[in-house]
């Protein structure tokens, strides 16, 4: 299975965000800025429709109005021009996880006990599919009652969705200790064939170790690339949910638990000393160390276009990295394998103006993002000389003769 394939082919839509052909027509149209405002971490409730600055391109622009919200209530309002903010909730719960954890449990809980209302809207997406909630279960079910059926799904789903991404792993796990059993130094002696190795490498080292080395790594590499191809993050897909988020009314919010990941790699003594032994053979010991070395992956995506897309859907992205510790298995060193992901998905998360978790905890994860982005302004603003020509037009908003932490979305397409 493929992992983000899978997770982001959930809502398929026509995305015509690029195909739609430029105009140059002059509107009047209003632009909503959820927009959230912290001192640390408490959030500031007190501002007035002056405090605030909002620039277009580097513009100042002027506000029509402003709004504080609190989940899904209107608490205060300044109006110049009247407004009705859409206050619906819709929240995604992506788990993209390989083995379920207890203490999602809590989260779990936690959402369902203080966070779900009966009027919002709830998307489970598992590594197998997703799951809409349906509304009357919150009347007839207790919140235990659906916090175990949740819990099934998630573990069920886990097991079948990521099994063959597991496999792999386990895979690249026995070659790393095929590595490290058959080729061990025995100091001026040179390498030896450790004892417990099986019998197959056995014969292999004894016919020809240089061959046998060849063989280690080409399979580690295959392996690799499999691994690889399972992890691919499909842009057209992440584009497609982008589109889908943009066509929901209301305020959406993705709440993303991506477990950190790890892939065993060769001690570098043991592949220091391997290099050694076999330098004659100056071809395998490049293709060893390139294999083993710091692994930088390439982003499959355009991390700017997709930025631009999310923040244009007006939807918050909160990421939040479930960083478990690495297995320890003598001998064996377990690399992050993350970076990619974790740079890429922070990126997108800023440009919504959502938040970036890391913990390994994911109930203390989660809590915290919800907790920031429950109580938010909507800001509401005229852009002036409006041109529908298909650009990308950057927000900033500012408070005023303060140091707060101002946090909103990047901007939209004016299309």
């Amino acid at each position: 299975m493929r992992k983000y394939i899978l997770i982001f082919g959930i809502f398929i839509l026509s995305f015509g965000l690029l195909a739609q052909e430029i105009s140059h027509q002059t509107l009047v149209i209003n632009v909503e800025v959820p927009v959230r405002v912290f001192r640390g971490s408490m959030f500031i409730d007190n501002l007035t429709i002056d405090d605030f600055e909002v620039y277009e391109d580097g513009k100042l622009q002027r506000l029509e109005a402003v709004y504080l919200v609190k989940k899904q209530n209107i608490e205060r309002k300044e109006e110049k021009k009247k407004f009705n903010p859409d206050t619906a909730r819709t929240f995604y719960l992506f788990f993209e996880i390989t083995e379920y954890s207890p203490r999602i449990d809590d989260a779990l809980h936690y959402f369902m006990q203080n966070v779900l209302l009966a009027e919002d809207n709830l998307v489970i997406v598992t590594p197998m599919k997703s799951y809409e909630m349906n509304p009357q279960a919150l009347k007839l079910k207790s919140n235990d009652e659906i916090v175990n059926e949740l819990r099934s799904l998630l573990r069920r789903d886990a097991m079948i969705g990521s099994s063959e991404y597991r496999s792999s792993l386990s895979d690249l796990t026995k070659l790393t200790k095929a590595f490290q059993a058959v080729f061990q130094s025995t100091g001026e002696e040179g390498i030896r064939l450790d004892t417990d190795v099986s019998s197959e490498f056995a014969e292999a080292y004894e016919r020809d170790p240089t061959l046998l080395l060849a063989t280690l790594i080409d399979n580690y590499r295959n392996v690799m690339e499999r691994l690889e191809q399972l992890r691919y993050i499909d842009q057209s897909k992440l584009l497609d949910f982008a589109g889908s988020l943009k066509d929901k009314e209301g305020q959406k919010y993705v709440f993303l638990f991506y477990q950190r990941e790890y892939v065993p790699q060769v001690e570098p003594s043991l592949l220091m000393k391997i290099e050694s032994e076999f330098q004659s053979s100056q071809h395998l010991t490049q293709n060893l160390a390139g294999l083993f070395s710091l692994f930088k992956r390439d982003i499959t995506f355009d991390v700017d276009w997709v930025k631009q897309a999310y923040a244009d859907s007006s939807a918050s992205i909160h990421f939040m990295f479930f960083t478990q510790p690495a297995q320890h298995v003598p001998g064996i060193r377990f690399e992050e394998h993350s970076e990619d992901i974790y740079s890429a998905f922070r990126q997108m998360a800023d440009a919504t103006g959502g938040m970036t978790e890391s913990s390994a905890n994911p109930f203390m994860l989660f809590k915290s993002a919800v907790e920031s982005s429950e109580n938010y302004y909507i800001l509401y603003y005229t852009p002036l000389n409006y041109r529908k020509d298909g650009q990308f037009k950057n927000i900033q908003v500012k408070v005023k003769n303060t140091d707060y932490r101002v946090i909103h979305r990047a901007g939209y397409f004016a299309n």
